[in-house]
């Protein structure tokens, strides 16, 4: 059943150009294929995320990727910031230093691509 089989991010976005500059540039996805109506799929890890255009793209109010930092976090975050992402504060969270929230010993970042879905760095107390 589903238990054993690989599953994918999907994203909706309205400008698959835009979409494709701050998914490979800004965030430095790998563009591994490129299909109809300009559907984009980008390796992260050994996973996969998957881009396609949409009307609807940047209506929904909770996290779109999450990723697990592996104890890079610090590194992640100040990388993005110096391209111009613009990360989000939560205060009931936690503490929110250097665009990161702590909380728990976790670390936590949210940011948004350009069509305002949310995306969600994290790395686990003991990374």
């Amino acid at each position: 059943m589903l238990r054993d089989r690989n599953s994918s991010a999907i994203v909706a976005v309205s400008n698959i150009g835009r979409a494709r500059r701050f998914y490979a540039d800004v965030l430095g996805l790998d563009l591994v294929e490129e299909g109809m109506d300009g559907v984009m799929v980008f390796r992260t890890g050994a996973t996969q995320l998957v881009v396609y255009r949409s009307d609807s793209a940047g209506t929904n109010r909770a996290n779109a990727v999450v990723w697990d930092a592996g104890g890079e976090i610090d590194a992640i975050v100040t990388d993005l910031a110096a391209k111009g992402v613009v990360f989000e504060h939560y205060p009931e969270i936690g503490a929110f230093r250097d665009n990161i929230h702590h909380a728990d010993g976790m670390k936590l970042a949210w940011f948004r691509d350009p069509d305002g879905n949310i995306l969600h760095i994290n790395q686990m107390a003991d990374a």
